[in-house]
């Protein structure tokens, strides 16, 4: 549990009840912990809940066991990071025999935060040239493994870890770029792509600076250019960018972001009916591999602040 800005502490508290039919209390096993679970704790995420007496439970999602032992994934009513919980159940998917409780508890937020931008905010078709900015980190990796699956050409990846960005080319990439150079490098590099092979989708994890280089590498000179579908999927350098109103005139771009309050209903209901499984089975068939880090609950205080890299995730059992 934890007070928002503070660490979260193993304690005992209430087991919670479901309040209604669609609600169903379950037994966790696994949880992942991400960026956006430690931005809600710390207050800093846009949808952070405000500070309450009793604190509150870390985990927005998890593996868990149904009451007659089935294994699911499933969406948090109450913080998943204990030993029971409530989840919708309009939103879990069956876990596949063939995957552990670790890696199923990974994938589904790296699943939405690569699947989701490049299905529907991208419309990602066979043939497209994608570049992810910022893709050494775990739903980067993953979101190049989702392109090439999802027909992609030529994935381009960016980032500052080389041995990551070296890493992405043994998973599907065919260009890795990083943004440790100076600028004028970096623009050159991107520009030169572009030009050879124009850039259709662009699926970013960072925004900031680099996302300005980018956008103007893709500026058009009075012809006709391709569709670029620009998608903002995080803000790991900067929430705030200077954007030039020639990008828009002198390009056919759409930008747009993917994040939760961004999707419809129906995209959600799709997600967990069709996108997730079908990267589970994947996942079970070795055409989509993570790396994870595990921990045990009891030592959340002490391993939260843990440094996980080159494209880890870490996830707690229970």
């Amino acid at each position: 549990m934890y007070q928002k800005g503070e660490l979260p502490q193993y304690v005992d508290f209430p087991e919670p009840t479901a309040q209604n039919n669609d609600e169903i209390l379950v037994t966790v096993t696994a949880v992942a912990i991400k960026h956006l679970d430690k931005s809600r704790a710390s207050g800093k995420y846009y949808s952070s809940e405000a500070k309450t007496k009793e604190g509150r439970v870390i985990g927005g999602d998890g593996v868990c066991l149904l009451a007659d032992g089935t294994r699911v994934y499933g969406m948090g009513i109450s913080g998943m990071l204990a030993e029971k919980a409530i989840i919708d159940k309009d939103r879990i998917v069956n876990i596949p025999d063939g995957l552990d409780d670790v890696n199923a508890a990974a994938l589904p937020n790296a699943v939405m935060g690569s699947a989701m931008g490049l299905k529907f905010k991208a419309d990602i078709q066979p043939g497209d040239v994608v570049l992810i900015n910022g893709a050494t980190g775990f739903t980067g990796r993953v979101a190049v493994q989702i392109a090439k699956h999802y027909g992609a050409k030529k994935v381009i990846v960016t980032g500052r870890n080389q041995k990551s960005l070296d890493d992405l080319l043994s998973l599907g990439a065919d260009e890795a770029i990083s943004i440790l150079q100076d600028d004028e490098s970096f623009k050159s590099q991107i520009a030169a792509i572009h030009a050879q092979t124009p850039i259709d989708v662009v699926i970013d994890y960072l925004w900031g600076h680099t996302a300005e280089i980018i956008l103007s590498c893709v500026k058009g000179n009075g012809s006709f250019t391709n569709r670029i579908r620009y998608v903002s999927v995080g803000s790991m350098t900067g929430d705030l960018i200077q954007l030039s109103a020639a990008n828009l005139r002198s390009t056919d771009l759409q930008l747009t972001g993917s994040g939760l309050g961004a999707w419809s209903k129906k995209q959600i209901g799709i997600f967990f009916k069709e996108i997730l499984p079908e990267m589970y089975q994947l996942a079970v068939e070795g055409k989509l591999k993570v790396e994870t880090i595990t921990v045990k609950l009891e030592d959340i205080a002490e391993l939260w602040d843990m440094q996980v890299g080159n494209g880890q995730r870490l996830v707690v059992t229970i």
